[in-house]
C-alpha cells in the first residue's frame, strides 16, 4: 500500500514507466492542470459482473470522482458533477450545497447523494450504478425545488482519458457528448436529451467557469482541442411538473462510436432495470460467502467483502489494488497511482480477508497472479506493479516475497507448479545479502521507508519458511525443508536480540523496537524517520505495534512477556484516544499524513521539520484484537472490531487514517482525507470478525503454531 517515502524518493522513474493507453500530458496542452480529487471516498462500485471494466467512486464532497477504465488500474475521469442555476444570474456548484451520501442497499455497492440548497430552494437527489453488461456508469436525478422559480441543472464531466489530465480532445454529436484520448473514449448522453452542449477548457471556457460567472451557459462550443478538457451539459430539468428526472449515461469504449452506442443502450433500458441487474449481481455474489459471524456490523461485513471483490481488476484476474484512490501528492504527480499498484504485502491482506469470508475462489486468483509477477530469475515479488504485472516501484521487502508463501500453504497449495514458485522464493530468502547485510535484514520493512531488523518483517519471513518447508516435504524435497526449518529456527532464537531493547527510554523493562538498523538494540544507533520525521533519532526511542506479527503468525505466544510488556509501551508512546475508542499511530514520530494545518501531504519534505503528522490507523484496531484473539480475550478483541467499525464514513467504507486530536480538523475518529476505501482495513475487518467468532486466529499457519508454540 503507498504509504511510501521510498516510493516518493522514485517519483521520477515512476513518470516515465507507462503502459498502453497511458501517456505524460503535453506540456503544452490549453486549460489548467486540475488534481485529482480528495482521496477520502464515500462509495466505490462497480458491478459484479466481469463484462463491466468501469470503476466509480463517490466524492464526500458530492459527486463522481475518478472513475477506472478500462481496467481499475487507471482513472479515465477526474471528476462527474452538477451545477444549479437560478434567475437574477444565481448559480451555485451542487457540491457547495448540504450534501449527504447514503449506501441504499446493505446488498449491494449501491449509493445515492442527496444536494440541499442551504436556504431552502432546491434538492437534487442523484443515484448511481454501473452496467453489469458493459463500461457505462449511470446517474439517475431527481431535481425539485420550491416555489415556482425556475432552475437549471447542468452536468459538468471532467476526463482523464486514459490516466492523462491533458490530452483528451472533445466535441458534440447530436445530443451527446464524446471525448477522445488515444484508444481511450468517453460519451456522456441524456435521457431526455441535453438541450445544450459545451466542450472547453479547464479554467477558460468549461461549464464551471461559464456557468458561475452568470447562471447562464454562454459557451456552447462544438469541439474542444486536445488539452484539459472539461464537458458541460444542459439537464431538461427545472423543477417544474414533468421536469423533475432525467437519467444520465457515460459510457467508454476503444473507439467514440462504440461509446456512444453504449450510452445509448444502457439509456434505452433505463436505470430502474440496470440498477436492479447491478444488485442482484452483488447479492448473487454474497450468498456464495459465509454469513455475517455474531459481533460483526453485517452491513459493514458485506460492504468490506464487496469493496475487496470490487477492487480486482475484470481482465487481469488476482490483480486486487490498495485503494481507488490517489491522496494527496499521488494525485498531483504520480500518474501511475500508486494506491491504485498491485502490492504483494496488501494482496496477502486482501486474500486473507477474502477466505475469512468464504470467498477461497478469490484468494486462489490472487495467490495465482502473485506468481505471475514473481520476478526472474531470483524468485522475489516486486514492491508493486500494475495490474497487467509490469513492476514500477524498485524497492525490495522480504515480508513481500514471504507472505505469498504462507498464502500457499494457507490454500492448501500443494501442487508440484506451486512448490516451484514457492521454492524460488524461499531460496531467495535463504541467500539474500545487500550491503554485508543478510536476511532477515530487510532493505524496507513493511512501513516502507526503513532498512534493518523489523520484528514485523522478521516474523513473516520465519512463517513463509516454515510454510515453504510443510509444502516441500509435501513434493518430496526434504533436504528443501530441512534448510528452511534450520532458517527459521535460527531467526526465531533471535528474533528479540535483534530487535528488543533493555536500555530503551520507555520502560525499565525490554520491549520490542520498530526495527534496529544494525541488529543491536541496546546501541543507540540513530536514523533519520523520514516523512519530516526528526532526524539522528535513536532507534531505542522508535516504537511501533508490528511485533504482534509475531504473535499473528504463530512465532511467539501472546503470554510472551516482551510482547505484554511492548504493548503498554506502545499503548502510551502511541495510543490515542476519543470518543469513538483509543486508536493507534503506526510508529513513532510519524509524518505521513496531513500537514499540521490539516491540508495534504506533500514532497520533498525536509528532514526534521515536521509539517506533516501521521494520524491513527484503524487497521491497527484490527491487529490488536487479533492478538486479543491469540490471548484468549475475545470481549476485548469484540471492542476492537466495534472500534473499527465505528471509523466508517456515511457510506461504510473504511479508511487508511482516522483524525486524532493534533488539532482535529473533524471528529477524531473519523476518515482524514487518507485513503478510503483502504482495503487492507476492510480484509483486516473481516478476518477480526471471524477470528473473534471461532474463537482462534484463523489465519495462523498450523504449522508455525505446531512448531513454536505447542
Amino acid at each position: 500500500m503507498a504509504y511510501r517515502k521510498i516510493g516518493v524518493l522514485l517519483v521520477g522513474t515512476v513518470l516515465t514507466v507507462t503502459t498502453a493507453g497511458v501517456r505524460p500530458a503535453a506540456a503544452a496542452a490549453p486549460g489548467d492542470d486540475q488534481q485529482y480529487l480528495p482521496a477520502d471516498k464515500t462509495g466505490f462500485l462497480t458491478s459484479a459482473d466481469t463484462r463491466s471494466r468501469v470503476w466509480a467512486t463517490v466524492q464526500r464532497s458530492g459527486g463522481l470522482g475518478e472513475i477506472f477504465y478500462p481496467d481499475i488500474g487507471t482513472p479515465s475521469v477526474r471528476a462527474w458533477q452538477f451545477v444549479v442555476t437560478g434567475p437574477g444570474g444565481y448559480a451555485v456548484r451542487a457540491d457547495q450545497a448540504a450534501v449527504t451520501t447514503e449506501l441504499t442497499d446493505g446488498r449491494s455497492l449501491s449509493y445515492r447523494q442527496t444536494f440541499t440548497e442551504r436556504s431552502g430552494r432546491w434538492r437534487l437527489t442523484v443515484a448511481y450504478t454501473t452496467d453489469p453488461r458493459s463500461a457505462a456508469v449511470l446517474a439517475d436525478l431527481r431535481f425539485t425545488t420550491r416555489g415556482d422559480r425556475p432552475h437549471r441543472v447542468y452536468a459538468v464531466y471532467d476526463p482523464a482519458l486514459g490516466n492523462t489530465r491533458g490530452n483528451d480532445s472533445g466535441r458534440t454529436e447530436g445530443d451527446a457528448l464524446l471525448a477522445a484520448d488515444g484508444p481511450v473514449t468517453s460519451a456522456l448522453a441524456a435521457r431526455p436529451a441535453f438541450t445544450a452542449t459545451s466542450s472547453g477548457h479547464a479554467g477558460t471556457d468549461d461549464g464551471w467557469t461559464d456557468l458561475l460567472a452568470d447562471g447562464r451557459m454562454d459557451v456552447r462550443n462544438g469541439s474542444a482541442a486536445a488539452g484539459s478538457l472539461v464537458q458541460t451539459g444542459e439537464t431538461t430539468l427545472t423543477g417544474a411538473p414533468g421536469r423533475r428526472e432525467a437519467t444520465l449515461a457515460l459510457g467508454f469504449a476503444p473507439d467514440t462510436a462504440a461509446a456512444l452506442a453504449v450510452s445509448r443502450d444502457v439509456l434505452a433500458r433505463g436505470f430502474g432495470p440496470v440498477a436492479r441487474e447491478y444488485a442482484h449481481g452483488w447479492s448473487r455474489y454474497l450468498d456464495g460467502l459465509h454469513r455475517p459471524p455474531p459481533g460483526a456490523d453485517p452491513r459493514l461485513y458485506r460492504v468490506s467483502a464487496m469493496v475487496l471483490a470490487a477492487s480486482e481488476d475484470k481482465t487481469y484476474r488476482g490483480a486486487y489494488i490498495a485503494a481507488p484512490a490517489a491522496p494527496w501528492a499521488f494525485g498531483r504527480d504520480d500518474p501511475s497511482g500508486p494506491y491504485h499498484l498491485v502490492w504483494s504485502r496488501d494482496l496477502y491482506q486482501i486474500a486473507t480477508g477474502l477466505l475469512a469470508a468464504g470467498d477461497r475462489a478469490g484468494a486462489n486468483r490472487a495467490l495465482d497472479h502473485l506468481f505471475t509477477v514473481q520476478q526472474r530469475p531470483d524468485g522475489s515479488f516486486p514492491q508493486n506493479a500494475r495490474v497487467d504485472g509490469t513492476p514500477v516501484w524498485a524497492g525490495l521487502q522480504l515480508d513481500e516475497v514471504a507472505l505469498p508463501l504462507v498464502l500457499a500453504y494457507q490454500l492448501n497449495r500443494t501442487d508440484p507448479a506451486t512448490w516451484g514458485h514457492v521454492r524460488r522464493a524461499a531460496d531467495f530468502l535463504l541467500a539474500f545479502e545487500q550491503d554485508g547485510n543478510r536476511a532477515p535484514w530487510s532493505p524496507q520493512d513493511r512501513w516502507e521507508n526503513q532498512s534493518g531488523y523489523s520484528p514485523a518483517t522478521i516474523a513473516a519471513q520465519i512463517a513463509g519458511l516454515v510454510c515453504a518447508a510443510s509444502l516441500a516435504r509435501a513434493n518430496g524435497d526434504t533436504a528443501a525443508a530441512d534448510r528452511y526449518l534450520a532458517a527459521a529456527d535460527e531467526w526465531q532464537r533471535r528474533v528479540k536480540a535483534w530487535t528488543v531493547t533493555g536500555t530503551g527510554p520507555y520502560s525499565s523493562r525490554p520491549y520490542f523496537l520498530r526495527l534496529t538498523k544494525d541488529g543491536q538494540p541496546d546501541r543507540g544507533t540513530t536514523y533519520d524517520i523520514g516523512d519530516s520525521g526528526p532526524a539522528g533519532v535513536d532507534q531505542r526511542a522508535v516504537v511501533d505495534p508490528g511485533f504482534l506479527e509475531l504473535v499473528r503468525l504463530g512465532v511467539l505466544p501472546a503470554g510472551d512477556p516482551v510482547v505484554r510488556d511492548s504493548l503498554a509501551v506502545v499503548d502510551r508512546q502511541l495510543g490515542v484516544p476519543t470518543r469513538r475508542g483509543l486508536f493507534w499511530y503506526r510508529a513513532s514520530f510519524d509524518g505521513y499524513g496531513e500537514k499540521a494545518d490539516g491540508s495534504a501531504w506533500d514532497y520533498p519534505l525536509p528532514a526534521g521539520s515536521r509539517i506533516t503528522r501521521g494520524r491513527a490507523w484503524p487497521l491497527l484496531n484490527g491487529e490488536r484484537g487479533e492478538y486479543a484473539v491469540a490471548a484468549g480475550d475475545i470481549g476485548a478483541a469484540r471492542r476492537q472490531l466495534a472500534t473499527m467499525a465505528r471509523t466508517a464514513g456515511p457510506g461504510l467504507l473504511l479508511p487508511e487514517q482516522v483524525w486524532d486530536r493534533r488539532p482535529p480538523f473533524r471528529e477524531p475518529g473519523t476518515p482524514t482525507t487518507s485513503a478510503t476505501p483502504l482495503t487492507w482495513s476492510h480484509a483486516q475487518y473481516l478476518r477480526l470478525a471471524a477470528d473473534t467468532a471461532a474463537g482462534r486466529v484463523l489465519e495462523q499457519p498450523a504449522v508455525v503454531a505446531d512448531r513454536y508454540l505447542r
